[in-house]
């Protein structure tokens, strides 16, 4: 079966998140996944690996771990959502500090047709309830992909939550919990708490857990059932800045394996600081008790070569304003733009912004982040069933007294935003990952 047919397939799967008026919302369990990968010979299995959860920065963890563990010499798969431009991005392999590549196309439909096809007698034979959902589909493709292709370790970015997210049928060597904020409370609760404790599902009985301190509620929640499963607990902050900060060009020195190794990511944001200090404190536990051999130079290397883009990646132009992309979907991921505005060097003329999101997220509360930086806001409409309409973002900003203006899609978006900001000025375009994915489309003219 073709490629083509395997895309149609699986997206004919999504909407997991969004219910129909009047229909329930899907119910999730690892019962479903359980039967599946064993239908498929529990791929899972055949690899180690680290589950990386969290509300914000677990993309930019995985990847930079990934890089760290492809520059010691090893095959590492990279399991992430959502993805930019192309499914294919979920599912990439870095090998001895080579660029990531993508899971070629054939070989994606060959793995999907394979999970189908089990998925389809399961059914039949009455041992699933209901086909797999999108990601569980796509996390199934992925966990039989790293098996054909035997990586040595799988770096998996759990999706939405923890304790139910499909990935977390693994055992895994390392778990991460990155920062924790509210977000998707429909689905993991209204408090930081509960949010936390979803979170706090990838942990094993005698397990192993990177963190760092964060939100007091997160800290109790996290502590409490690492205590009750008698996990070993890493603080990552060692890892983190000293003092004297990074240097202007946010570069920094610590101590790691015992030498002093230069952190100088291509990753901007002093946030990140946090996600990398996460990424070497997983990649120096696997080193000291799981086998993998790493050296501090290593380290270093894999983080100057982390490839991880839409988030604060900047477009260069000659001729208009430069634009820059961020993935800010929530208001802790708004904070984290707005501090790195901020900090911009030179200070731009004046900033337009490109904002479309979804209407499950926090608009009225992201808008108060970030609307009143700006000089003017062109709202666009995102390409999701779950999007938020015009209605709903104007309202949203006109709490924030912004200045406003409506684009039919996102061609028409930046044109308005540089219509309307000079040369020497920016355009930041963010607010979802699938705005970011076609905005990123249109300015580096890679094909959807």
């Amino acid at each position: 079966m073709s490629y083509a047919a395997a895309i149609q397939e699986l997206f004919s799967l999504a909407g997991e998140l969004h219910a129909p008026a009047g229909k329930p919302r899907r119910k999730f369990d690892l019962g479903q996944m359980r039967t599946l990968t064993e239908g498929l010979g529990h791929p899972e299995r055949m690899f180690p690996s680290v589950l990386v959860a969290g509300t914000n920065g677990k993309g930019s963890t995985s990847a930079t771990l990934a890089s760290i563990l492809s520059h010691a010499g090893y095959r590492v798969g990279l399991y992430t959502s959502p993805h930019l431009s192309r499914v294919n991005e979920r599912i990439q392999f870095l090998n001895a500090g080579g660029a990531p590549t993508l899971i070629s196309d054939d070989d994606f439909a060959a793995c999907y047709f394979r999970v189908d096809d089990c998925a389809r007698k399961l059914v039949s034979e009455g041992k699933l309830e209901a086909f797999p959902s999108f990601f569980e589909a796509m996390t199934a493709l992925a966990f039989v992909a790293f098996a054909e292709q035997q990586v040595d370790i799988a770096v998996l970015e759990v999706g939405m939550g923890g304790r139910l997210d499909a990935t977390n049928i693994v055992e895994p060597l390392v778990s991460v919990i990155t920062d924790i904020s509210l977000d998707h409370t429909d689905w993991l609760g209204d408090t930081i708490t509960a949010i936390a404790g979803e979170k706090a599902g990838i942990l094993r009985p005698d397990g192993v857990l990177v963190t760092l301190p964060q939100h007091p509620e997160a800290n109790q929640a996290i502590g409490e059932a690492a205590v009750s499963k008698n996990v070993r607990g890493i603080n990552a902050a060692d890892y983190l800045p000293g003092r004297d900060g990074a240097a202007a060009d946010g570069s920094y020195r610590i101590k790691a394996m015992g030498e002093e190794i230069e952190v100088r990511s291509p990753l901007s944001g002093s946030h990140q600081q946090r996600n990398i200090a996460l990424a070497i404190a997983t990649a120096i536990e696997l080193s000291n008790r799981n086998g993998y051999k790493l050296k501090p130079s290593q380290i270093s290397m894999g983080i100057a070569g982390t490839k991880w883009p839409g988030r604060l990646e900047r477009f260069v132009r000659e001729d208009r304003a430069d634009v820059l992309i961020d993935v800010a979907h929530n208001p802790a991921g708004a904070w984290a733009l707005r501090s790195a505005l901020s900090h911009l060097d030179p200070e731009p003329k004046s900033m337009t912004l490109v904002f479309g999101c979804l209407r499950d997220k926090a608009v009225a509360e992201i808008a108060q982040i970030l609307f009143p930086l700006f000089n003017k806001v062109v709202l666009t409409e995102v390409e999701s069933p779950r999007r938020a309409s015009m209605a709903e973002m104007q309202e949203a900003a006109a709490a924030t007294g912004a200045d406003t203006s409506e684009a039919s899609d996102v061609a028409d978006a930046l044109k308005q935003a540089w219509e309307s900001t000079p040369s020497g000025g920016l355009v930041v375009a963010t607010g979802s990952v699938y705005l970011i994915g076609a905005v990123r489309d249109s300015l580096a003219g890679a094909s959807a």
